[in-house]
């Protein structure tokens, strides 16, 4: 059986792991050659000014007393530019957002690996194609663009990545740190003739990286007075630039100007997602090149922002944000990115016709560059009679529109070039994404493959080792000819031939080659299978269909959770009425109450708005004082029950109860702090990580009884809680244990009606006891409802208090007890921890389940892992990448979700029982267990 579990979980890795190599491999090819406009660019230098996490709406529309917050952005949008809105992608993080700024594609998801710091895959950017950079701002930023360039003429000038914190009294420092350094780097330069020299120069780019706005956004949101005055700051600061700028190089006229953000932010403080206030970023530019205000009369757009904004007159010119860097290129005549798919704006262009065609030329010419090498190397790793190109744009195409479009610019039929070109950009795209995913249907084919036959495989498996369940499978086993063996190799020496022949990538190995082992395994109990059908028609085909549509009916509530949190509502109701049906209701009334009132309670859970909308610190002390009082009601009764508690016992359980008023204690006195920006206090970090230190420690001094040893995991579990709780969803463990409690009494008192065990105290059920194996039951029907319901349990635990298959439901605020200073990976794992909280506490129950009702936990745990390997097939069918970003992101994340809780779900077992049967030794003394 352990060999069975080593392997189911390289399976689901391996499964895991598919998702990436279909869906989010990198769209990045090498090979292209630069493409240059040959006409003379409008403008020197570019100045580039990104307002790290700004959203449209915040800086376009007008204040409470109808003025704007960025009054000279807004005097550029009248007066001397162009204006739009800038529509960002999946996922909206800073790294992403910059490089489809400066380098013109949107990347992959492998570079949240890298923490968006470092370049996963070497990629070409408009900073690397200027011949001097000057750069100031963020170090994430800042080196990821200088480590990718070639060469040194790209120069940083950043902050030290310590002053990110968002508990700090004042973090628009960290845009007035960037102002100043600019107004210190031109004053040097007039007494430096080498740099002198250097920013004389053409091609020349600046780029100033503003995270104020979105340091100010994590802390305080942006409906708060920081976020709008930082806008304000950020306004007067950019005024000043340009006005040193004009100094600095006599009024020219030969500098270009772009001012947008890399992402928006949510009304609670988060970005990664796809919400419209999270694509939605400003986009203003002016300057050299740039065509001037356009006054027009109507403008057709789908939203009803211009009217609110109170800019109807101006027209507006929404782009993509991968489409500024091919105009960025075009404006001081550089190459653009080898890697950009972005489509040049030329509406955006005052320059002549004839520029705005050889612009758009070049711009073709380069993306098709990009299809010609993916094709090229597509080409050369397919079997020639498996190869099928891209039918829509052949080469005698690409031909015929780059002659046609080269003709009517002699011909000086600019917009019929400028038409072609559009076109053919078009389908090189189309083109791209077509070689990029040629692969897709085959993998998916493999990985389906796999499912299936490891899911059914499972099914046998349960089957086969438990009688009861196949009464009539015939107890004799038979060797699997040697036919079918010599079958499974040959296919299996073709297969990888195959692929050899095609050069593939190792993994491909992987995902062609497991399914033939698997689907082997299958076929070698072909008798188990006969004969299980054989049972199956035994039954009234009434019954068999009414099992097989509640089981389908459970299966789908499960799968519409992820989409409708209601949907658990609609489930735990079902859960409050379940006892009415059997005989537990009439048996076991103070149980069956208990049962129904927790239900209910936690039912509401999913209707509540996502936690971190509206942070509510009352509720959080709320839930504290109930886990108090809870405490010393069990405190009490314990006292009474045991004549001799002992000292160590009623100590661990005082200084628990001491952890929980210490965390309810630090979490108002750190709200407190940063309301009046006084930051993180030290005293209240230490008190929160040695909490979180003690939260695995400290059950695993208490004794081993069911009862003390689940409520310490509790009271654990909760101090920690509370630490990362900003509002309601601190009540969510307590309700959830409590029903837990009520499950174990449950599921006892079902088999003890059923005769299959005598009814046992639930207080006198040791962990640390080690059933006979002899003592394990067989499976009956009703396990398969137990193995439901620890599933269904698991998904509540995640979705019941927001939806995590969305990035931008965390809220940064739950962490800040712990750390204010940026740092990704750290913040992360906090905010899993918090997740995995109420999974440990399911967990846990799950073990004490298993005990009670003396069944054992291999055979209970494959049948959860079949029912979640039915869903997650469920929601790899779902995964598509077409439709709105919102909804790609979240079919991708909801799979990847699924997959984790079966992976993580084997690591929590262990945990579980680690917490709940081990004890460590306390003063020195040995273990102590109660007979």
């Amino acid at each position: 059986m352990l060999l069975f579990f080593i392997l189911g979980l390289f399976v689901h890795f391996v499964f895991f792991g598919s998702i990436f190599d279909i869906y989010f491999t990198s769209p990045l090819v090498h090979g292209m050659t630069p493409q240059f406009t040959p006409l003379p660019p409008p403008a020197k230098r570019l100045v580039l000014f990104v307002a790290d996490g700004l959203r449209a709406d915040t800086l376009y529309e007008l204040d409470e007393n109808g003025n704007s917050r960025a009054p000279f952005i807004r005097d550029i949008i009248m007066h001397e530019g162009s204006w739009g809105i800038s529509h960002t992608r999946v996922p909206t993080e800073s790294r992403p957002g910059h490089v489809a700024l400066i380098a013109g594609f949107y990347e992959d998801v492998s570079a949240v690996a890298k923490g968006w710091k470092e370049n996963p895959v070497e990629f070409d950017s408009l900073i690397n194609e200027s011949k001097y950079t000057w750069s100031w701002g963020s170090p994430d930023i800042l080196t990821m663009f200088a480590k990718g360039a070639y060469g040194d003429h790209v120069y940083t000038c950043s902050y030290d990545a310590d002053i990110e914190d968002f508990g700090a009294h004042d973090v628009t420092k960290l845009d007035t740190w960037v102002f100043d350094k600019v107004k210190e780097f031109f004053h040097t330069a007039r007494n430096n003739q080498s740099l002198f020299s250097k920013l004389n120069e053409e091609k020349i780019v600046f780029f100033l990286h503003l995270l104020g706005i979105d340091t100010n956004g994590h802390a305080h949101r942006p409906s708060s007075r920081e976020y709008k005055d930082n806008i304000r700051l950020v306004d007067a600061g950019i005024k000043e630039m340009v006005s040193i700028l004009e100094h600095f190089y006599g009024n020219d006229g030969k500098t270009a100007f772009v001012f947008t953000s890399d992402h928006g932010m949510t009304d609670w403080g988060f970005h990664g997602a796809g919400h419209p206030s999270e694509t939605l970023t400003p986009f203003v530019t002016w300057g050299a090149g740039i065509k001037y205000p356009q006054k027009v009369s109507a403008q057709k757009f789908d939203d009803m922002f211009l009217k609110e904004w109170k800019l109807e007159s101006w027209k507006r010119q929404d782009i993509h944000q991968a489409d500024i860097a091919p105009l960025m290129a075009s404006l001081i005549g550089v190459p653009v990115p080898l890697n950009s798919v972005g489509i040049l704006p030329i509406d955006y262009l005052n320059n002549t016709d004839l520029f705005k065609a050889e612009s758009m030329f070049t711009n073709a010419i380069q993306i098709l560059e990009q299809f010609k090498v993916k094709m090229t190397q597509k080409k050369e790793v397919t079997l020639p009679f498996l190869f099928t190109p891209f039918k829509l744009l052949p080469e005698s195409k690409q031909l015929n529109i780059l002659r046609k479009a080269r003709s009517y610019i002699k011909q000086r039929k600019y917009d019929e070039a400028v038409s072609l070109c559009k076109e053919l950009i078009r389908l090189a795209l189309k083109g791209l994404s077509y070689y990029h995913t040629y692969d897709r249907f085959f993998l998916g084919i493999n990985v389906v493959l796999g499912f299936v036959g490891w899911t059914s495989y499972a099914s046998l498996l349960i089957i086969r080792s438990h009688f009861n369940l196949t009464r009539g499978v015939s107890q004799e086993v038979k060797k699997p000819s040697h036919l079918l063996s010599c079958s499974f190799i040959a296919i299996g020496v073709f297969v990888a031939f195959f692929l050899l022949l095609q050069d593939c990538p190792w993994t491909y190995y992987i995902y062609c080659l497991l399914p033939v082992p698997i689907w082997y395994a299958v076929l070698r109990e072909f008798q188990v299978i006969q004969d299980f059908v054989t049972l199956l028609l035994t039954f009234p085909p009434s019954h068999f269909v009414g099992y097989l549509l509640v089981f389908t009916l459970g299966i789908e509530i499960l799968v519409l959770s992820f989409f409708y949190r209601y949907m658990l509502t609609a489930g735990l109701l079902a859960f409050a009425g379940w006892p009415f049906i059997t005989q537990l209701w009439t048996r076991a009334k103070s149980i069956s109450l208990s049962w129904i009132f927790f239900s209910l309670l936690l039912a509401v859970f999913p209707l509540m708005p996502v936690v971190g909308r509206k942070p509510d610190i009352l509720l959080v002390m709320v839930a504290g004082l109930l886990v108090l009082l809870l405490s010393l009601c069990v405190l009490t009764s314990l006292i009474k029950r045991k004549d001799s508690f002992m000292n160590e016992e009623l100590l661990l359980h005082l200084f628990q109860m001491l952890c929980i008023a210490l965390s309810m204690c630090v979490m108002y006195s750190t709200h407190n702090s940063l309301l009046k920006k006084q930051g993180l206090p030290l005293l209240n970090q230490i008190i929160s990580w040695i909490i979180l230190a003690s939260s695995l420690i400290l059950p695993l001094l208490s004794p081993t009884s069911l009862f003390e040893r689940l409520f310490s995991i509790l009271l654990s579990s909760m101090s920690t809680y509370i630490l990362l709780s900003t509002g309601y969803e601190a009540l969510f463990p307590l309700v959830l244990s409590c029903l837990m409690f009520v499950w174990i009494q449950v599921e006892q008192e079902i088999l003890q009606q059923h005769g299959v065990s005598r009814k046992q105290k639930i207080t006198s059920v040791q962990f640390t006891c080690n059933t006979d194996i002899t003592q394990f039951r067989q499976l009956h029907l009703d396990d398969i409802r137990r193995a439901f319901f620890l599933v269904f349990f698991l998904v509540t635990a995640f979705f019941g208090t927001g939806n995590i298959a969305s990035v931008n439901s965390f809220d940064l605020a739950s962490i800040y007890c712990f750390l204010t200073v940026f740092s990704p990976f750290m913040m992360g794992a906090l905010m899993m921890w918090k997740i995995l909280i109420p999974f440990i506490l399911v967990m846990c129950a799950f073990e004490a389940v298993q005990l009670t009702t003396r069944l054992s936990s291999k055979s209970l745990f494959l049948m959860v892992l079949v029912i979640s390997d039915i869903m997650a097939l469920h929601f790899f069918f779902l995964v598509k990448d077409y439709g709105s970003w919102l909804d790609i992101g979240t079919s991708i994340s909801h799979y990847v979700i699924v997959m984790s809780m079966t992976i993580v779900l084997v690591f929590l077992n262990g945990l579980a029982h680690l917490l709940t049967t081990k004890k460590l030794k306390l003063c020195g003394k040995p273990k102590s267990h109660l007979i």
